[in-house]
């Protein structure tokens, strides 16, 4: 309602440029946040295939929980390494 008072006001040239901008923001804003989400699903993916792969080479017994997608998504291979570096020392990752 604000944005079309204002570009109401202004002459039509201008009010075309106020709106494609602003669809060019939103636009910007939607291609930031896919590819923020598709990183978080794509590290998922990766490290939940390497606790696998390790749990199954090695016996570990690293769980599947909330808590490890969680971290694994965010930090993804990295964070694998040290939750079997813990698992190693005998830390394991409680459940949420």
């Amino acid at each position: 309602m604000l944005l079309a008072i204002a570009v109401g006001s202004l002459g039509p040239v201008a009010s075309e440029i106020v709106v494609i901008a602003a669809i060019l923001v939103v636009l910007f804003v939607i291609l930031k946040l896919g590819k923020l989400i598709l990183g978080l699903i794509l590290n998922s993916i990766l490290g939940l295939i390497a606790i696998y792969l390790m749990n199954t080479i090695f016996s570990l017994g690293i769980v599947y929980n909330l808590l490890t997608i969680i971290v694994v998504a965010i930090f993804g291979l990295p964070a694998v390494a040290v939750i079997i570096i813990l698992k190693l020392i005998g830390i394991s990752i409680p459940a949420l």
